[in-house]
C-alpha cells in the first residue's frame, strides 16, 4: 500500500528538511566540480523570492522543492530532492506537480531548472521530461557546463 503524501510550506526551520538539504549539497558535491554545483543550502533558500515545500509520509520527510522567482512571469525550480527511502514512490512527481501549479497560480508563463548530466540523475531527466519540460540553452547567470543539464516548460 502506497503512503499518502502530504506536501507542506517549510520555513526550514525542521531537523529533518535541514538535514535532507545538507544531505542533498553532500551528494551533489559528489557529482561535479565545485563551481559545476549550483544548489543552494538553507541560508540561501531562505532569500526573498524563494519558496520551499517538504512532502511528508509516514511522518517522515520524504522530499523538498524550491520555486525561486526569475522574475514575475518566469521561476526557476531549486533543490528537488527525494529521500532515498522514498524513491520510487511518487514523491517527486508529487512535488514537480505542486511546484508547477504554485507558479501557474502566481501567473508564471515559464519553468526553468538546472540539473546534473551523470547517470544519476536519469530518474530526473525522465521525471521532467514526462512533465513536458524540454531541454534549453543555459539561462538566468548559468553558462554552459558538461556537468549541467538546462531545461524548461511552457506554462
Amino acid at each position: 500500500m502506497q503512503s499518502t503524501i502530504e506536501i507542506r510550506s517549510d520555513d526550514l526551520s525542521g531537523d529533518a528538511t535541514r538535514r535532507l538539504v545538507a544531505f542533498h549539497l553532500a551528494a551533489l558535491r559528489g557529482t561535479a566540480p565545485p563551481e559545476s554545483v549550483h544548489a543552494l543550502d538553507v541560508d540561501a533558500l531562505r532569500r526573498p523570492g524563494i519558496s520551499v515545500w517538504s512532502a511528508w509520509a509516514e511522518d517522515r520527510i520524504a522530499g523538498i522543492a524550491a520555486l525561486r522567482e526569475l522574475a514575475a512571469d518566469r521561476g526557476e525550480i531549486k533543490s528537488m530532492r527525494v529521500d532515498d527511502g522514498f524513491r520510487g514512490a511518487g514523491v517527486g512527481r508529487a512535488l514537480l506537480e505542486h511546484v508547477v501549479r504554485s507558479a501557474r497560480e502566481r501567473g508564471m508563463t515559464s519553468l526553468w531548472l538546472e540539473t546534473g548530466t551523470t547517470e544519476d540523475f536519469a530518474p530526473a531527466h525522465r521525471l521532467y521530461e514526462s512533465a513536458g519540460f524540454v531541454d534549453c540553452e543555459a539561462f538566468e547567470g548559468y553558462r554552459p557546463d558538461p556537468h549541467s543539464r538546462f531545461m524548461t516548460l511552457t506554462l
